[in-house]
C-alpha cells in the first residue's frame, strides 16, 4: 500500500531535485541538464552582487515575517473562543463562514480585494465620496499594500487552521476544567491554564512547519495583488522566479535564487526545532 505513495514522493519531489545542479551550470536547451557547461559559482555571485535580488530577498523575509507574526496566533484565538461556545448550531455556522474563504482561489479573494480597495470603483472610496471625502489610493501606498496583502492572507486561511485546533481541543480531558472551576479559576484562567497548555504540541508543531515557509511568499497572493507603484515592497522570490525565469529564460540564475530560498527555509526549521527540543517540543 505504500508502494503508490513512495513512488509519488520519488518521482515528483525527489527526483526533480536532480535538476538544482543547473543553479552551477549555464543551462540551455540544446545540451540539456547534464552537458550544459559548469559555471561553479557564478550564478550565486551575480544574484547577490545586485542591488534588486537584495531587495527581493528583504521583501520576501519581510512580509513573510509580518504574516507569521500577525496572522499565527489568528486562528488559535478563534478556537479558544469558539471552543467555549455552548450553541452547537452557531458554533458550526462560525467555523463554516471562517472556513469558506480557505476553498477560494486567490484570484477570487484578489477580486474582492480589489471591489473593496480599489481606487476608482472601490466600496470604501465609494462610502467615503459620499462624505465628500477625497478617495485613498490603498492599493498604490506601500504602508496600506502590505496592511491589505496581510489581512487578506489572514483572511484566506485562519479558517483552516482554526479547524485544526479546534480538533486538539478535543483532545484535553474535561475534568481539568472542572478542577479548575472548583479552584475558583475564571473562564480566562481556565484558558490560559488548560486550553492553552492543552494545544501546546500542536501550537509548536504548526509553528516548526511555518518556520518552514518564512522564506515562501505565495506566488498567487502576491502575482495577483502587486502593480508597478508598490513594487519596491511586493516583489518577491516567487514572482522574481517567475519573470526573470521563465519571461528572461534565465534558468540558472532563477534556480540559485529557488535554491538559496529553500536553503534557508531548511535552516529555519532545523533552529525552530532546536529550540522547541530545549522545552522537550521538538518535531524531529
Amino acid at each position: 500500500m505504500l508502494i503508490p505513495v513512495i513512488a509519488y514522493y520519488v518521482i515528483f519531489k525527489y527526483w526533480p531535485m536532480g535538476g538544482l545542479v543547473i543553479a552551477f551550470k549555464t543551462y540551455n536547451f540544446a545540451d540539456g541538464i547534464w552537458n550544459s557547461p559548469w559555471v561553479g559559482l557564478k550564478n550565486f555571485k551575480l544574484l547577490f552582487s545586485s542591488a534588486s535580488t537584495l531587495q527581493i530577498n528583504w521583501n520576501t523575509f519581510w512580509l513573510s515575517f509580518l504574516s507569521l507574526v500577525l496572522g499565527f496566533p489568528v486562528p488559535i484565538f478563534l478556537a479558544v473562543l469558539l471552543n467555549e461556545v455552548r450553541k452547537s448550531w452557531f458554533k458550526k455556522w462560525v467555523q463554516t463562514i471562517i472556513y469558506l474563504p480557505h476553498f477560494f482561489s486567490w484570484v477570487i479573494v484578489s477580486g474582492i480585494v480589489l471591489s473593496l480597495f480599489a481606487t476608482d470603483y472601490g466600496s470604501i472610496n465609494k462610502v467615503l465620496k459620499l462624505f465628500n471625502l477625497e478617495p485613498v489610493t490603498f492599493l498604490y501606498e506601500s504602508h496600506s499594500w502590505i496592511s491589505i496583502f496581510i489581512g487578506s492572507g489572514i483572511w484566506k486561511e485562519m479558517g483552516f487552521s482554526t479547524i485544526i485546533y479546534l480538533a486538539a481541543l478535543t483532545t484535553i480531558d474535561p475534568s481539568l476544567y472542572e478542577s479548575a472551576c472548583m479552584d475558583g479559576a475564571t473562564k480566562w484562567r481556565q484558558m490560559w491554564h488548560v486550553t492553552l497548555p492543552g494545544i501546546r504540541h500542536t501550537i509548536i508543531l504548526l509553528l516548526i512547519l511555518a518556520m518552514g515557509k518564512i522564506m515562501e511568499v505565495g506566488f498567487d497572493q502576491v502575482y495577483n495583488l502587486q502593480n508597478a507603484a508598490v513594487a519596491d515592497v511586493s516583489e518577491v522570490i516567487s514572482t522574481y522566479i517567475y519573470k526573470i525565469g521563465l519571461g528572461s529564460s534565465q534558468f540558472s540564475l532563477t534556480t540559485a535564487m529557488g535554491l538559496f530560498e529553500s536553503v534557508i527555509s531548511c535552516s529555519l526549521v532545523l533552529i525552530a526545532n532546536r529550540i522547541a527540543k530545549k522545552f522537550d517540543q521538538a518535531l524531529f
